[in-house]
């Protein structure tokens, strides 16, 4: 195990290198924070490495107005190194064709559905994270990317996913044409005002409506969410709300919370979370958060699961 570990190390360190030679961008971020949860009575401490991460991207022109664009981003588990199994569990890494008419490109992305919720979601990558609740936060692999130019404030976004004769049903066919997947997002953005409608198609078996709006207003950020679910599996509908504020009361710390709601044929979940995020530098921030999360069965059987939280973050 450790020579193979060695082995990815060095052969990443190798192309980080080369890629910097050519003129690429090294990037990351390491979050680590550490909690007290209680799951359903059941209460420990847990030191998260909350989707640490480290990339290289970049861009080489090939022409008038044409370039390539790449990425290739991976997360790194810095508390135990073990990310869910794996050394290295690779996050979004594409490579496109970027020009005046658009960009083209492929790879395992975040879906343009998971693109649309732009940054309502205040917890991201911690226990609040707006996944735990609902739908939609794909990022899938073999994926095609379309992205528009900006005409009028107005961008859009549309992805194909090709099944690749998966078992959509589970019974043991397969039939590539049910399982080719789509999403797309159209977006508008002015000045402090973002709204969105974006959808799924046979992404992650399920077909998905989201609408988004995001608000700036002095030093307040408002965020809302609508979303309807239907599971072309076992054909459970979830339709939900998703809702966010932010306070910035100083240059150097903001105040933070967010709550979700989701009716299922099958279940309902709701989340609360809250929290302060205090930036001792641009990059740098230390924050501390309270979620808590619950969902309610359809016999009234409960899962409740709260978690209270400080961390460190520093972007490079």
């Amino acid at each position: 195990m450790r020579l193979k570990l060695s082995l990815l190390f060095l052969v990443f360190t190798s192309v980080c290198f080369m890629s910097i030679a050519n003129g690429a961008e090294i990037y990351g971020k390491a979050n680590l924070s550490i909690t007290n949860s209680d799951d359903n009575g059941s209460g420990q401490w847990n030191l998260n490495s909350n989707a640490s991460r480290l990339g290289i991207k970049g861009t080489n022109s090939i022409g008038d107005d044409l370039e390539v664009i790449y990425q290739v981003e991976y997360e790194i588990c810095i508390d135990d190194g073990d990310c869910k199994g794996q050394s290295f569990k690779q996050r979004n890494s594409f490579v496109g064709i970027k020009s005046q008419y658009g960009t083209l490109f492929t790879g395992k992305h975040d879906t343009p559905t998971k693109l649309a919720q732009k940054k309502i979601d205040l917890f991201n990558d911690l226990e609040g994270d707006i996944k735990n609740t609902f739908e939609g936060e794909n990022r899938v692999s073999n994926i095609i990317i379309y992205r528009t130019p900006n005409f009028s404030n107005f961008t859009s976004m549309v992805a194909f996913v090709p099944g690749e004769g998966s078992d959509l049903t589970g019974d043991g066919s397969t039939d590539s044409s049910i399982n080719d997947g789509i999403s797309y997002s159209i977006n508008y953005e002015k000045d402090d005002l973002y709204l969105s409608i974006s959808g799924d198609k046979d992404i992650d078996k399920k077909d998905l409506t989201r609408l988004v709006s995001q608000y700036k207003i002095g030093n307040f950020q408002i965020g809302l969410m609508y979303q309807d679910t239907d599971d072309n599996v076992d054909f459970n509908n979830e339709t939900g709300f998703f809702g966010s504020l932010s306070y910035k009361a100083s240059s150097k710390t903001s105040i933070k919370a967010q709550f979700g709601s989701l009716d299922g044929d099958t279940h309902d979940e709701d989340t609360f979370s809250i929290g302060a995020d205090y930036k001792f530098a641009k990059n740098t921030k230390m924050f501390a958060f309270y979620t808590q999360n619950e969902d309610t069965m359809s016999d009234s059987e409960k899962d409740e699961f709260s978690s209270l939280g400080i961390g460190l973050e520093h972007k490079f």
